[in-house]
Order: C-alpha cells, then sequence, then structure tokens
C-alpha cells in the first residue's frame, strides 16, 4: 500500500510497528463514520441534543487520533476541521442548521474515499480543497458560499495557529514539558528514563527538576518525534495515566514559583512572561512535525518562535478542553470492550466442525437405539446429554453469524435524503423488524438488490409534492422497509405510497416489445412483466433508476439465493415488493419421512402437521390432479414416490401418510410411507458439489453415514399450482 508512506516512517521513528492495527482502525472508522452519519440525520435542528452533539464530536475526534497516529494527515487535516466545527456547536458557540450538516455529511463521505485509498483501493487522491474552506467558514460562523472570506478567514486563523505553535528542534521533531506526579514514590518515575534507554528510536528524555521531586511531583524534558498518544500509551505501564501531563515546551523551560515540581531553592531563569501566560495544549489540536499532523501546517512554522500576546491567545479559536469532554472520550470505545473481532473464515471453520459433531452425534444416536436401556443405562444417559449439549453448541455457534438487518436498513436513510433532494420530492423512510436476524452471507448478496428496490420506490413510486396534494395525498410519501420472519424464510417488504403500478399501460409497453400479453392475463402476471429484461414503463430514462430496468437483474440475484419475488400493486395507492429469503444456515432442524427405501429430509419450521389416509380420502379432480380435505380445506396432494421416481420393491406396501407443509402462503400435503423422526441436519450445497436438483434445497449425511436429500417447500408449493 503506497499510501501508507507516511505512517511507516512515523512507526520506524517511535520503534513501533504500527503496521498490524491498520485493519482495526479501518474497521473502527468505518464504526465512527456510520454511527456519525445516522446521528447527523436524526439531529433536530431546532432543538440540538447536547449528548447528540457529544456524540458526533466524539466520532469524529476518534477518527482523527487514529489517522494522525497512522500518519494518514489528509484524514486527520479533514477531520481537525470538523471537530473545530463541531466543537463549537456542542459549545453552543454556533447555531447548527441544514447546510452545516449537508457539509459535514459530504465530508464523511470524502472520509470514506480517503480511507478506502489508504486501505489500498487505488483510487485517486480526493481533493477536499472546497470542502475544508466550507468548514472553516462555518466555523467563522459564515455560511458557504462566501469562499474570498472563507479563505481570508482561514489565513486569520491559521496565522493565530502557527505562531501559538512552538518551534520544532529538527524536522518531525518536538519539545514537551512531562510532568508526573503526584507520587507516593517518586522513584517510579526515573523507570521512564529507562524506558528512553530501552527505545532507542523514541527521542531523548532528561530531568529538569535536579533530579529531585517536590511534592511527590517529577518534571522532565522530552524530545522526541512521537504522538501524546503513543507516548502515553508506553508511560502507563509505569505511572498512572491520570499522573502524567504532556504540553509544549516554552520559549524557556526554568522555574517559576509556585509550580509543583520546583526544587527548595531553585532560582528563577531569565524568561519572557508571555512564555508563562501560554494556553494550556487544547488537547484535540496538532503539534508540528507530529507523524500524523497535515503537512501544510508544518510547512507554515516560522523559522523562530514568534511570542504571542495574552489577549491574541485568548481571541484564538482553539480553547482548552473541558474535564467533561475527556471524561466523555472513553465513551467512544465503550462498544469494543466488550466485543472481539473475529474473521468470517473462523466462524465458518467453527460451524463447520460444529456441523461434524452433529453428524457423529446422529451416529452415535441411531446405534443406541437397539442398546437394552437397563444394562446401558449410564451411556444411553450420557448420549442424551451429549445430544441436548450438542444442540445448545449449535444454537450459539448459528447465533455468531447472525446480523440483525439494521446493518442493511441503516444505509437507506442517508440515501433517500440525497436522492429525493435530488428529484425535488419529499420521501419519509419507516423501517419495521430491523432486529429480525439473517446469515451473515445472506446480508451482504441481499443488500444491493433491496437498494435497486428502494431507490425504485423514491424515483417512480412516490410523485412529487404538488402531484401528490394533487390526489389528496400528503406531499411527503412513504416508504416503508420491514423484514419479519414467516415460518423457514425471512421476507423483506418495500412498500410506497406513490402512484403505483397500471395494468394497461404495463400491457401496452409488452405488446410493443413483441411480448405475448393478452387481456386475460391475471394481475400478478402482469406485475410479473417488468421482471423481463431491458423491460421498463419510464417515459424519460433517468440517470436514478428505472422501475423495470434492471429488475430483471435484481430477480436474478434474489432467485439464485434461493429466493423469490412478490409484487402487489394498486395503482394510485401504492406498490409492495416482498423478497422471500431460505434461512439458508449450516444446520437446521428437520423431520426425516421415509418413502420406499429412501430417506428425505424436510424443514421443520414448515411442517404443520401429519396424519393417516386411506385411498377414499383423495379425491381425484380434472383427470390427473388430486386432492385431499383436511377440516374444512382442500389440499393439493404430492406423491414424493413419483416426483423422485422413487423404485419400490414392496409393491404390496402403499402410502397412507401424508405431511402438510406450508411455504410461500400455500399449503400442500405430501404422500410418504413413514415418519422415521425429527432431528438436527447439516446442510450441504447439492449445487457446488454436484449439480442443481429440481424441488431440492440440499443434502445431508444421516447417521448411518448415507445421503438424504433436503427438499425445497416453496418449490413443491408452486409444483401444485402448476
Amino acid at each position: 500500500m503506497a499510501e501508507m508512506t507516511s505512517s511507516e516512517g512515523a512507526s520506524a521513528s517511535a520503534g513501533i510497528d504500527l503496521s498490524q492495527f491498520y485493519q482495526v482502525f479501518f474497521e473502527e472508522a468505518g464504526e465512527n463514520l456510520q454511527r456519525m452519519e445516522q446521528q447527523l440525520l436524526e439531529l433536530d435542528l431546532s432543538a440540538a441534543d447536547d449528548e447528540a452533539m457529544n456524540a458526533i464530536f466524539r466520532c469524529a475526534h476518534s477518527i482523527k487520533g487514529g489517522a494522525a497516529t497512522f500518519g494518514f494527515s489528509d484524514v486527520a487535516e479533514l477531520t481537525h476541521e470538523m471537530e473545530t466545527l463541531l466543537d463549537k456547536l456542542r459549545r453552543h458557540e454556533l447555531a447548527p442548521h441544514a447546510r452545516m450538516v449537508d457539509v459535514l455529511l459530504a465530508a464523511g463521505d470524502a472520509l470514506r474515499e480517503q480511507l478506502g485509498r489508504h486501505q489500498g483501493s487505488g483510487a485517486d487522491p480526493v481533493d477536499t480543497t472546497e470542502l475544508l474552506l466550507a468548514i472553516k467558514a462555518m466555523s467563522s460562523g459564515e455560511v458557504p458560499p462566501a469562499q474570498p472570506a472563507a479563505a481570508a478567514s482561514v489565513a486569520a486563523v491559521a496565522s493565530v495557529a502557527v505562531t501559538a505553535q512552538p518551534e520544532p528542534v529538527h524536522a518531525g521533531l518536538r519539545e514537551l514539558d512531562l510532568r508526573v506526579g503526584p507520587l507516593d514514590d517518586p522513584k517510579q518515575a526515573d523507570n521512564l528514563l529507562d524506558l528512553f534507554k530501552e527505545i532507542t528510536d523514541l527521542g531523548t528524555i532528561e530531568p529538569i527538576d535536579i533530579g529531585q521531586a517536590a511534592d511527590g511531583m517529577r518534571r522532565y524534558k522530552v524530545v522526541t518525534s512521537s504522538t501524546d498518544a503513543e507516548l502515553l500509551d508506553l508511560f502507563t505501564f509505569h505511572v498512572a495515566r491520570e499522573q502524567v501531563q504532556l504540553q509544549p515546551f516554552g520559549p524557556g523551560y526554568g522555574f517559576h514559583a509556585g509550580n509543583p515540581g520546583v526544587p527548595e531553592g531553585a532560582t528563577p531563569l531569565d524568561i519572557e512572561p508571555a512564555a508563562e501566560a501560554a494556553p494550556h495544549d487544547p488537547g484535540y489540536g496538532f503539534f508540528d512535525g507530529a507523524p500524523g499532523a497535515p503537512g501544510a501546517r508544518a510547512a507554515a512554522a516560522p523559522a523562530t518562535p514568534v511570542v504571542v500576546p495574552v489577549a491574541e491567545a485568548k481571541a484564538a479559536p482553539v480553547v482548552p478542553a473541558r474535564p467533561a469532554a475527556r471524561a466523555d472520550k472513553p465513551a467512544s470505545g465503550g462498544l469494543d470492550s466488550s466485543t472481539i473481532r473475529v474473521s468470517v473464515e473462523k466462524v465458518d471453520q467453527l460451524i463447520n466442525l460444529v456441523g461434524e459433531l452433529v453428524i457423529t452425534q446422529a451416529m452415535l444416536a441411531q446405534n443406541s437405539r437397539d442398546l437394552d436401556p437397563v444394562l446401558y443405562q449410564q451411556l444411553i444417559a450420557g448420549l442424551n446429554d451429549l445430544d441436548r449439549n450438542t444442540r445448545d453448541m449449535q444454537e450459539s455457534v448459528m447465533s455468531i453469524r447472525m446480523i440483525p438487518m439494521s446493518t442493511v436498513f441503516s444505509r437507506f436513510p442517508r440515501m433517500l435524503r440525497d436522492l429525493a433532494a435530488k428529484l425535488g420530492k419529499k420521501v419519509e423512510l419507516v423501517t419495521q423488524g430491523e432486529a429480525t436476524e439473517l446469515d451473515k452471507g445472506l446480508i451482504e448478496k441481499i443488500t444491493d438488490p433491496l437498494t435497486h428496490l428502494v431507490r425504485n420506490s423514491c424515483d417512480h413510486g412516490c410523485e412529487m409534492p404538488a402531484d401528490r396534494i394533487a390526489r389528496g395525498k400528503p406531499e411527503t410519501g412513504i416508504i416503508t422497509l420491514s423484514a419479519s420472519h414467516q415460518g423457514g424464510s425471512i421476507v423483506i417488504e418495500v412498500r410506497d405510497d406513490g402512484r403505483g403500478l397500471s395494468r394497461d399501460k404495463l400491457l401496452r409497453k409488452a405488446r410493443e416489445r413483441g411480448i405475448d400479453a393478452p387481456d386475460s392475463m391475471s394481475d400478478q402476471d402482469v406485475w410479473g412483466l417488468i421482471f423481463a429484461p431491458g423491460f421498463s414503463t419510464a417515459d424519460v430514462v433517468t440517470d436514478v433508476s428505472g422501475r423495470g430496468v434492471g429488475m430483471d437483474v435484481v430477480k436474478k440475484n434474489i432467485t439464485s439465493l434461493g429466493g423469490t419475488v412478490e409484487i402487489d400493486s394498486a395503482e394510485g395507492y401504492g406498490m409492495s415488493v416482498k423478497v422471500r429469503l431460505p434461512l439458508t444456515l449450516a444446520i437446521m432442524d428437520g423431520m426425516s419421512v421415509g418413502v420406499a427405501d429412501e430417506v428425505y429430509i424436510l424443514p421443520l419450521a414448515s411442517v404443520v402437521e401429519s396424519f393417516q389416509v386411506t385411498d377414499k380420502t383423495i379425491k381425484t379432480i380434472g383427470g390427473t390432479g388430486r386432492i385431499v380435505q383436511v377440516r374444512d380445506e382442500y389440499m393439493p396432494v404430492i406423491e414424493l414416490e413419483k416426483v423422485f421416481e422413487v423404485p419400490r420393491f414392496d409393491f404390496e406396501r402403499v402410502a397412507a401418510i401424508m405431511v402438510v407443509v406450508e411455504a410461500e402462503g400455500g399449503r400442500v400435503a405430501l404422500l410418504v410411507d413413514e415418519l422415521l423422526g425429527q432431528q438436527q441436519v447439516v446442510v450441504k450445497n447439492l449445487e457446488s458439489n454436484y449439480r442443481r436438483v429440481p424441488d431440492v434445497s440440499g443434502a445431508t449425511i444421516m447417521g448411518d453415514g448415507r445421503v438424504a436429500l433436503i427438499l425445497d417447500t416453496g418449490s413443491l408449493v408452486r409444483r401444485s399450482r402448476h
């Protein structure tokens, strides 16, 4: 990664290899950006909550601190300006307005591109000149576009800020005043001298209190190129963090009466009075020459130290951090203290091992069925415990890969906000079922189809505000995004209250494209026309989306996951698109049924009931169709023996058991020979290991080593409809 040269230099100078922490930084920065974006979108501009502003500030502060540590100066420069603006907002020096939110959101997008470039995406450098000017102008109380004034303001601020910084000893080095204490045993601070001897690249340290302690305080002069964060991390191995104070070294480093750490009888040195009045480091600024500081700031440093008068120092925009802000800082990392990052490959390996354990447990359970429970009581009790513990372990391991749908839903508020502004529409997003969990593999693959559906709803579903008012609707359109579990599937619905689909328009467009579309088509078949490749009802092609343009790709992607798409619409009232996905987990609960000598697995979540039947119970309709009456409902009958062409050698035996399964809103009765029992099965992908088989979703290995097919109940229900 060529973009990491500056950080590599910083790491080498400090004698610490920071490259091992890059990935953690990128992940945490991504989480902070997402959290900041969500909080900005939820911000109430009329009455901004202090805690919300503090939370947004902490996100920017965390990103800047990490970027400065690793030497990503462009990221640090942008977050520093954001931090300055956010600090003034949270201290009520400025009032928030919509333009500020827009600029901060744009800055978040730029940060994502910068971080991706440092991560090795190969993208071109991001030009943030205008963005920086806009943020600086807002920090000074102006509203862009006012670039000349903004530039002048920036120059004035930069002038004050630079003069307030101490002169570096050499390029990349800086002098620090280190104070340690109060300590119960002042000799404890001598460990810091040994630390600098062991890490030669860390810099130099010398005591400036004549090697004596006063009131338990010790004072040192440190010359280093390391950042404050790196030094504090090292110092806290020997002394408590709250006992360490770091600040820039003034023009002189004599002793002042009354200061902590001053030896008795020490004579004050002749220093300039302004040094005594120099403001304390604000805690979130940059030192010249620090590894992650923006290059322009170091380049603009004067050749000789310039003393800032007290009045000018007070007028500078940078203010000392309050103790409350220090207390808030650890809150940004509170989540990480209770979580651990594990690669997906390790989780998949663990799931595979648990799957093999389930197969072994099933084999032991099957082999123990013929044992005498009296003679082998202890063995059977142990096998029962193994069964229970295996099930608990399976549920725990599977829950690791389950991710709430909120991770997908959270990206849509920002997207809709920008899209609605571009189209001149007013749209509100309502989400339901964010806590519904789905396997991580499906989450990643369903994101793009959902994004297309949501964009379609905004672009071609919701009308312009004037049109909605003319039709008696509220001017703000509502797009609802919901997720829920139904049986063994998860249903994700994208619904809008817009114009809906026009049956007549769809039929006319289909005929223009040469598609056979008689007027007798059912509504569901008419709505399905939009899945034809290249089919669109849009009168004008836009760069946003087209209801129909790309919908064939959406359906193809969802079908490849074993899912289905259902459309419902009412012209003038809105449209609903339901995406139904199977919970394709590695391990599932199933019911095994026997047909002749073959064993099939039915997903237990799809099984409704089972019952015995006779020949008189089954009715024949239309010459070939067969149905069975279950209480007041008639269901189609599917004979698995005929569907899979199972050879039968016991000709006298007749299938007399029916299992009712439910999927995709329909029910069918499956005719089988016997029910073998309920068990956990490990799902193996049949398509990747063999080929796709109709009406089969996967395979599993039984306890006796045989392979059993897992039936696709949704496909069986669709078969009965045709």
